[in-house]
């Protein structure tokens, strides 16, 4: 027989909690007897009648089922099924005060380490709403039709919707009409218990500047029935789009795109432009999802890099070379590495387009790479980097070091793995003075920053 944990708390008591903080993922957190307790729909302040639905021996979680003292900064939501998607889980507080928090997250982790940096305020949108230039939905069978929509926190269970809220409210209204096309053409949707069905996901990119739309199919089959029928009703139901791809993904598991591509309409890559500059981007690459914050972001970095203009400088993580071309016309040269070849052929073409003659990208893992070039001699001013949410790899940062750059430029999605990676700097010499947050993900608790590190050891 289970017994209770020795805990303040037990589950499915009901009681009234004050929440004092918000949690990395933006629940509300309160303290019993200093246990933690995570209550979904609560902001600091407010005082909540709470039942505690899991305990664990170190914390538990609650679901708030009254309002007893509400917070000033709580604002109505637009729906209830952004916050139970994950898609605005910060819909409910004040956009303000979204921007606080996000400084204050970067803030807490540093203490924690024991970093000295000042963290600025937070750069926030006029507008924080349907910024987002790419969409990547699940296609799953509803009351026995195809349907898009997003899963439910924590499951795979479908709610259904084509207005996202965050996205670009020309990408909703595609999806909208892909629903009825797919509906209209009987194509199946995936089922991911049995591996059975044809379109698993859809993929929608939209070109801020341009306005130029890629639809990019994701399906478990190779065959795709009347495909060459659905791109021709694709085209003339929405008029912007220049590239319609299938994506082939016949893995089992919750990997979106596949390796294999088919063309079924158009050009494999979406054009758009960022700081004068022109980008190709095809189906597989990385490209910042908010275009207005990217500007902003890039901007500050350059201008936090105080550049000289002739700084030999390595883009790792280059993606398309969105930030190394950025960088370009302010330095003697620049040379990128980036795993996904796709995003190389990209950025090698990018350069071309622009007319920039001082950049060079190769394909590689930049842990891998990185300690090549240092073995080769390569000398570099200053590092770029622009990691994935889990950070730099060990080796890399040993790389960088022997590298022995002036300055690392740290662009990061991931206040957590960038106080790890600060310190392990900070260990071998290189300081950082102030980080800048800039809100790329409003309504979510995500926050991007940037961080100049300086070697202070000559």
């Amino acid at each position: 027989m289970k017994t209770n944990l020795n805990t303040p708390v037990q589950k499915n008591q009901t009681l009234d909690l004050t929440a004092v903080d918000l949690s990395y993922d933006g629940l509300g957190v309160a303290k019993v007897d200093d246990f933690p307790i995570f209550i979904d729909n609560a902001l600091p302040g407010e005082v909540v009648t709470a039942v505690i639905t899991k305990v664990a021996k170190k914390y538990a979680f609650a679901k708030t089922v009254a309002m007893v003292q509400s917070s000033p900064d709580r604002v109505d939501i637009k729906n209830r099924r952004y916050t139970q998607t994950g898609i605005a889980p910060l819909q409910h507080l004040a956009y303000p005060a979204q921007l606080k928090f996000k400084q204050q997250q970067i803030e807490n982790l540093y203490q924690k380490a024991k970093l000295a940096i000042d963290v600025l305020p937070t750069l926030g949108m006029t507008d924080p709403t349907h910024y987002r230039n790419k969409a990547q939905v699940p296609v799953r069978t509803v009351d026995g039709q195809p349907t898009v929509g997003f899963f439910q926190k924590r499951s795979h269970r479908l709610v259904p919707m084509t207005d996202f809220f965050i996205q670009d409210e020309k990408i909703d209204a595609a999806i909208a009409k892909l629903q009825d096309l797919i509906r209209q053409f009987g194509i199946s949707a995936y089922d991911e218990v049995n591996h059975q069905g044809v379109l698993r996901n859809i993929m929608i990119r939209r070109g801020y500047y341009t306005g130029e739309m890629m639809i990019v199919l994701i399906t478990r089959t190779k065959e795709l029935p009347e495909r060459r029928e659905l791109a021709n009703a694709i085209l003339a139901e929405i008029p912007d789009v220049v590239s319609i791809i299938q994506n082939i993904n016949g893995t089992k598991g919750n990997t979106i795109l596949g390796h294999k591509e088919r063309i079924l309409w158009g050009k494999p890559n979406l054009r758009d432009e960022l700081l004068g500059l022109k980008f190709d981007i095809s189906a597989l690459s990385f490209y910042q999802v908010n275009p207005t914050q990217t500007q902003v972001l890039y901007q500050k970095a350059i201008e936090a890099a105080n550049l000289s203009g002739d700084e030999v400088v390595i883009d790792a993580y280059s993606g398309i070379g969105t930030i190394g071309l950025s960088m370009a016309k302010h330095v003697r040269s620049v040379k990128g590495v980036e795993i996904t070849p796709a995003a190389v052929t990209n950025a090698n073409a990018n350069a071309e387009l622009n007319g920039i003659t001082n950049a060079e990208f190769v394909v590689g893992k930049a842990e891998e790479v990185l300690p090549q070039w240092a073995e080769e001699g390569m000398k570099a001013d200053l590092i770029v980097v622009d990691p994935p949410r889990k950070g730099l790899a060990p080796e890399f940062i040993e790389a960088a070091i022997k590298v022995r750059p002036k300055k690392v430029l740290y662009i990061s999605c991931n206040p957590a793995t960038l106080a790890r990676d600060l310190q392990a700097f900070a260990a071998a010499g290189y300081t950082a003075k102030q980080t800048q947050p800039v809100d790329m993900f409003p309504m979510t608790t995500h926050v991007e920053s940037v961080t100049v590190l300086e070697r202070t050891e000559k």
